[in-house]
């Protein structure tokens, strides 16, 4: 297996990568926690249908728009303490000082529907560890 970095800085960039994947056998897609591929989610979901690439993506938004399986950190729960920090700054603290959080959870989110569309069988041990599992 090998991995390919392949940046991408608009919608047209998009369609190429997704087309060159598509035309490796065996090849697939994984996303970045970002901006821009959170901003463009709906095409690369679509485009990854449309070609048959399987993908796996940073946040449970794709695969609740048709892709196959996401991992990442769940949003809501990630900028709940941020409301803490506010306050703790208002009050005095340096926010130099304050202490980085991780996050608190990551979420696994498989679409069975796509999977059947790819024709990918799914392994029961990935299905026993999912969040959810889109049917």
């Amino acid at each position: 297996m090998a991995l390919i970095a392949t940046p991408v800085h608009d919608s047209a960039a998009i369609e190429g990568t997704i087309t060159a994947i598509a035309r490796d056998p065996g090849g697939g897609l994984i996303l970045p926690s970002d901006v821009f591929t959170f901003t463009h989610r709906d095409l690369i979901v679509r485009l990854a249908d449309q070609y048959r690439v399987p993908a796996v993506y940073p946040f449970r938004e794709f695969a609740k728009t048709g892709g196959l399986m996401s991992y990442g950190v769940d949003l809501a729960l990630q900028f709940q303490p941020a409301g803490t920090y506010v306050d703790r700054i208002l009050k005095g603290e340096k926010p130099g000082e304050l202490p980085v959080q991780g996050p608190a959870k990551f979420e696994l989110v498989i679409n069975l529907k796509t999977a059947k569309a790819l024709s990918l069988n799914i392994p029961p041990a990935l299905f026993a560890q999912a969040d959810e599992v889109i049917e």
